[in-house]
């Protein structure tokens, strides 16, 4: 079993920022790519930002400039600082972890969190 666990959500104001972590945990031989999704509130979830097994980076517009996604390999952890912080960036962040490999098993899957709120007040 993968458990994905996110850590960072929290209350701030317009302008501030908040560095997100996830941490993928389980009998893991290899992640191919880890991922930030956002989902405001009465909406539909979406792709913030992605990080491949080779360090590729991927934006959604709505944050590129403003966001960083970064990775440590070694542990399985995903981060995801977030600058510049504005009113609709509020909502639940989800860390998925795609391509997961687990020992004994030869077909990977996809995983996700339970999602970490990040509420940026005006």
């Amino acid at each position: 079993q993968v458990s994905l666990v996110e850590f960072g959500g929290g209350l701030v104001q317009a302008g501030e920022s908040l560095r997100l972590s996830c941490v993928a945990s389980g009998e893991i031989i290899r992640i191919n790519a880890m991922s930030w999704y956002h989902q405001p509130p009465g909406k539909q979830r979406e792709l913030v930002a992605t990080v491949t097994s080779v360090g590729s980076t991927v934006y959604a517009g709505s944050v590129k400039g403003r966001f960083t996604i970064s990775r440590d390999y070694a542990k399985n952890t995903v981060y995801l600082q977030m600058n510049s912080l504005k009113f609709e960036d509020t909502g639940v962040y989800y860390c998925n972890a795609g391509g997961v490999l687990l020992s004994g098993w030869y077909q990977a899957g996809d995983y996700w969190g339970q999602g970490t709120q990040v509420t940026v007040s005006s």
